[in-house]
């Protein structure tokens, strides 16, 4: 395939999924302009390697895959908690009547260790099959379901605490 059509697929790839993307980086950085900062350079990444893209089937994970190692490269850049302004927290209250329940699960998912967090992100969030996942994280398929069913399983825990906590 002629490089002009692999950079019009990615074009494409990008534009079609520009607010997942967006809202992958921003589960990472926590921060709009760090998040726009990671998809910025994250395309750029892409241009860059698109020689090394074997198969421009699987663009799409390709594509994620960067996105999210950008994003963790800027936390391991950063080494510091980003803390949620007001306009974020409005912005996940606009998308439910029961805000506090939001907030305790997007805190709840802070607490998360990168690992779990991202394979949850990737599953409900993103809707991303568990083969897609795999091929995003480069993980085998049996790591990526232990780490969902422990991410999952660490969430029910937090969250259970947590309601716990309010009905005392």
């Amino acid at each position: 395939m002629m490089r002009s059509n692999i950079e019009n697929l990615l074009i494409t790839c990008i534009t079609e999924h520009k607010e997942n993307v967006y809202r992958l980086a921003y589960s990472y950085v926590k921060n709009a302009e760090d998040a726009l900062d990671i998809i910025q350079e994250s395309i750029q990444k892409a241009f860059e390697s698109l020689d090394k893209l074997k198969n421009p089937a699987s663009m799409k994970s390709w594509f994620y895959r960067i996105v999210v190692n950008t994003s963790l490269d800027f936390l391991r850049k950063q080494k510091r908690i980003q803390v949620a302004d007001e306009e974020t927290l409005e912005f996940y209250g606009q998308a439910s009547d029961d805000v506090y329940q939001n907030i305790d699960l997007e805190i709840a998912m802070d607490d998360l260790p990168p690992i779990y967090r991202s394979v949850i992100v990737l599953r409900y969030f993103e809707d991303l099959k568990i083969d897609e996942i795999a091929k995003v994280l480069n993980e085998n398929l049996s790591t990526i379901k232990t780490r969902l069913y422990q991410g999952l399983r660490m969430l029910r825990v937090k969250m259970d605490d947590e309601m716990m906590q309010e009905v005392q």
